[in-house]
């Protein structure tokens, strides 16, 4: 999938990588897609409520040798 930005969220527990990925998704533009790649397991819940709350369109996850792999879309 193609992407405007990435952030690389692994080591990081939550709630660093919803803070992190808001603070990535603020420099974008509406539409532009942001790839965020955590190892933290909560993530996968936690990234889908995010985009519930902000509005913003969680595109895509899946996991991968211990890591997961977002891709989400600045509203």
């Amino acid at each position: 999938m193609n992407f405007n930005k990435e952030f690389d969220a692994s080591g990081m527990s939550c709630p660093l990588p919803i803070v992190k990925t808001k603070k990535a998704l603020a420099d974008m533009e509406s539409g532009q897609v942001l790839k965020v790649i955590a190892t933290d397991c909560g993530a996968v819940k936690d990234m889908q409520a995010f985009a519930d709350q902000t509005g913003n369109i969680l595109l895509s996850n899946s996991e991968a040798g211990g890591k997961y792999i977002f891709f989400m879309q600045k509203k």
